[in-house]
């Protein structure tokens, strides 16, 4: 299949009121399990790269190639797209490599400058008809997705109006990195973001969140969900079980295939989630 862009995608979604999941690749397998998943499911998916996974990986290119491989390979719609990326270098090879879209971090800048990189970056994207996503940097002097942070409504509006980011990053109460689902998503709050933003809202700490919650935020506006330490909680239990039930194994294959398998058992699963939360 053709490969797709974040931006007809996103689109997509927004008319039909639901979401799409963002799924975050650290290696080959994650993105074969995460398209497997998404086959299965018949629902399309975005391949995410972060910055911090091009730096494990020595550079973009190689992995990028094979994520781009995988994606046109698919028999479901998938875009690929460019994550947390601080350094204004990669922003500007993202279409180079094949990518779509971004997301510019510059949350830990004040608001200000959080505003003037932004607001450059998203104007040099738009020269490759680019989608760029972003968030507001420190709610309440604490990172934008930290426990205990939130978006403020109004602060979102003016942000949105100064940088001209297509797809803000929320705060409402999920967070990076959690193993466990036990955050509580402040709805009412997306609902007031919802009323003041005119652009789609991005979840992210999504493996975090409960999945009523995250099935309600997907009626009540959140149009991309970003799932990353799920897979990787999937991916590191079957690869362990594996080998405590093997542990003469030595060809990587028999357990990273496992780990494999497990990413796309857990793709299946958000999907399925993903469709309950859309409206009939």
């Amino acid at each position: 299949m053709t490969l797709q862009t974040t931006r007809a995608m996103i689109a997509r979604a927004d008319a039909d009121d639901r979401a799409i999941a963002a799924f975050n690749v650290v290696q080959l397998e994650h993105a074969q399990g995460i398209v497997e998943g998404a086959e299965r499911s018949g629902a399309p998916v975005i391949l995410q790269l972060s910055e911090n996974t091009i730096d494990y990986h020595g550079g973009p290119r190689a992995i990028a190639a094979g994520m781009r491989a995988i994606a046109e390979g698919a028999a479901v719609p998938v875009a690929l797209h460019l994550d947390h990326l601080t350094r204004v270098d990669l922003c500007a090879r993202t279409a180079d490599l094949g990518f779509s879209s971004f997301m510019i971090d510059a949350a830990a800048l004040p608001y200000e400058e959080n505003v003037e990189v932004t607001a450059r970056t998203v104007a040099r994207a738009a020269v490759d008809r680019l989608w760029v996503e972003s968030e507001l940097g420190e709610v309440g002097g604490k990172g934008a997705h930290q426990t205990g942070a939130r978006t403020v409504p109004a602060e979102a509006s003016a942000f949105v109006e100064a940088t001209g980011i297509h797809g803000l990053a929320i705060a409402i109460g999920s967070s990076h990195a959690m193993s466990e689902k036990t955050a509580t998503l402040d709805l009412d709050l997306l609902d007031a973001i919802a009323a003041a933003v005119q652009v789609p809202l991005v979840l992210h700490g999504s493996s975090g969140v409960r999945d009523a919650d995250l099935a309600a935020a997907t009626r009540r506006g959140i149009r991309k969900v970003n799932v990353g330490t799920q897979l990787n909680v999937a991916f590191t239990r079957a690869v362990a079980d594996v080998i405590q039930e093997q542990p003469r194994v030595v060809d990587p294959r028999v357990y990273i295939g496992a780990g494999r398998a497990a990413v796309a058992r857990q793709v299946e699963l958000v999907l399925g989630l993903l469709t309950a939360g859309s409206p009939a």
